[in-house]
Protein backbone atom coordinates (compact mmCIF):
# COMPACT_ATOMS: atom_id res chain seq x y z
CA UNK A 1 0.00 0.00 0.00
CA UNK A 2 1.44 3.04 -0.74
CA UNK A 3 0.03 7.34 -0.38
CA UNK A 4 1.21 9.58 -2.15
CA UNK A 5 0.23 13.34 -0.88
CA UNK A 6 0.88 16.41 -3.32
CA UNK A 7 -0.89 19.94 -3.19
CA UNK A 8 1.33 21.81 -0.61
CA UNK A 9 2.57 25.18 -0.96
CA UNK A 10 3.02 28.73 -0.24
CA UNK A 11 -0.50 30.52 0.35
CA UNK A 12 -0.73 33.70 1.73
CA UNK A 13 -3.37 33.96 4.81
CA UNK A 14 -7.04 33.65 4.00
CA UNK A 15 -5.94 31.41 0.86
CA UNK A 16 -7.16 28.31 0.21
CA UNK A 17 -5.18 25.28 -1.04
CA UNK A 18 -6.37 21.24 -2.31
CA UNK A 19 -4.16 18.56 -0.97
CA UNK A 20 -4.68 15.25 -2.54
CA UNK A 21 -3.44 11.99 -1.37
CA UNK A 22 -3.59 9.02 -3.98
CA UNK A 23 -3.93 5.99 -2.70
CA UNK A 24 -2.30 2.27 -4.74
CA UNK A 25 -1.94 -1.43 -4.28
CA UNK A 26 -5.18 -1.82 -2.74
CA UNK A 27 -9.07 -0.58 -2.68
CA UNK A 28 -10.10 0.85 0.65
CA UNK A 29 -13.18 -0.39 0.87
CA UNK A 30 -13.67 -0.90 4.66
CA UNK A 31 -10.69 1.56 5.63
CA UNK A 32 -10.38 5.23 7.16
CA UNK A 33 -8.27 7.81 5.45
CA UNK A 34 -6.60 10.89 7.19
CA UNK A 35 -4.79 13.50 7.82
CA UNK A 36 -2.67 14.97 10.14
CA UNK A 37 0.00 17.57 10.31
CA UNK A 38 3.30 18.50 12.02
CA UNK A 39 4.27 22.11 12.56
CA UNK A 40 8.04 22.47 13.53
CA UNK A 41 8.87 21.78 17.35
CA UNK A 42 5.30 20.41 17.48
CA UNK A 43 3.94 16.56 17.39
CA UNK A 44 2.12 15.68 14.66
CA UNK A 45 -1.56 16.65 15.18
CA UNK A 46 -5.18 15.19 13.95
CA UNK A 47 -6.44 17.62 10.83
CA UNK A 48 -9.40 15.35 9.59
CA UNK A 49 -10.27 11.37 8.38
CA UNK A 50 -13.15 10.01 6.53
CA UNK A 51 -14.70 6.78 6.13
CA UNK A 52 -14.44 5.00 2.81
CA UNK A 53 -17.74 3.61 2.56
CA UNK A 54 -20.05 5.86 4.36
CA UNK A 55 -18.34 9.16 3.77
CA UNK A 56 -18.74 9.96 7.47
CA UNK A 57 -15.87 12.31 7.93
CA UNK A 58 -13.91 13.95 11.20
CA UNK A 59 -12.97 17.40 12.07
CA UNK A 60 -10.38 19.00 14.47
CA UNK A 61 -12.09 21.72 16.03
CA UNK A 62 -9.32 24.29 14.56
CA UNK A 63 -10.40 23.32 11.13
CA UNK A 64 -14.16 22.74 10.94
CA UNK A 65 -15.79 25.21 9.02
CA UNK A 66 -12.52 25.88 7.47
CA UNK A 67 -11.41 22.78 5.69
CA UNK A 68 -13.35 19.60 3.54
CA UNK A 69 -12.31 15.96 3.20
CA UNK A 70 -13.98 14.32 0.66
CA UNK A 71 -13.27 11.33 -1.32
CA UNK A 72 -13.30 10.08 -4.85
CA UNK A 73 -13.66 6.62 -5.20
CA UNK A 74 -12.88 6.04 -9.10
CA UNK A 75 -8.96 8.09 -8.44
CA UNK A 76 -8.79 5.73 -5.17
CA UNK A 77 -8.04 9.46 -4.03
CA UNK A 78 -8.61 11.45 -0.76
CA UNK A 79 -8.62 15.22 -0.96
CA UNK A 80 -8.63 18.15 1.84
CA UNK A 81 -10.08 21.05 0.94
CA UNK A 82 -8.35 24.03 2.82
CA UNK A 83 -10.04 27.51 2.45
CA UNK A 84 -9.39 30.83 5.37
CA UNK A 85 -5.91 29.52 5.88
CA UNK A 86 -4.64 30.73 8.82
CA UNK A 87 -0.29 31.07 9.62
CA UNK A 88 -1.06 28.70 12.48
CA UNK A 89 -1.94 25.76 9.78
CA UNK A 90 1.30 25.85 8.23
CA UNK A 91 2.87 22.36 8.97
CA UNK A 92 3.66 19.01 6.85
CA UNK A 93 0.54 17.51 6.07
CA UNK A 94 0.35 13.60 5.73
CA UNK A 95 -2.12 11.60 4.97
CA UNK A 96 -2.46 8.02 6.09
CA UNK A 97 -5.07 5.20 6.19
CA UNK A 98 -6.11 2.25 8.83
CA UNK A 99 -8.85 -0.34 8.63
CA UNK A 100 -12.18 0.57 10.33
CA UNK A 101 -13.20 3.81 10.95
CA UNK A 102 -11.59 7.43 11.31
CA UNK A 103 -9.95 8.31 14.42
CA UNK A 104 -8.15 11.03 15.95
CA UNK A 105 -5.48 8.79 17.32
CA UNK A 106 -2.22 8.51 14.50
CA UNK A 107 -0.83 5.47 16.31
CA UNK A 108 -3.82 3.38 14.96
CA UNK A 109 -3.03 4.43 11.40
CA UNK A 110 -0.94 1.67 9.32
CA UNK A 111 -0.15 3.34 5.96
CA UNK A 112 1.15 6.68 6.04
CA UNK A 113 2.19 8.98 2.94
CA UNK A 114 5.69 11.11 2.40
CA UNK A 115 3.82 14.58 3.53
CA UNK A 116 3.39 18.17 1.69
CA UNK A 117 4.11 21.26 3.06
CA UNK A 118 2.00 23.96 3.48
CA UNK A 119 3.30 27.16 4.06
CA UNK A 120 0.65 30.46 5.05
CA UNK A 121 2.44 33.96 5.36
CA UNK A 122 0.82 36.14 7.28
Amino acid sequence: VQLQAYGGGLVQAGGSLRLSCAASGRTFSGYAMGWFRQAPGKEREFVSAINWNSGSTYYADSVKGRFTISRVYAKNTVYLQMNNLKPEDTAVYYCASREGRGTYDSRQYDYWGQGTLVTVSS
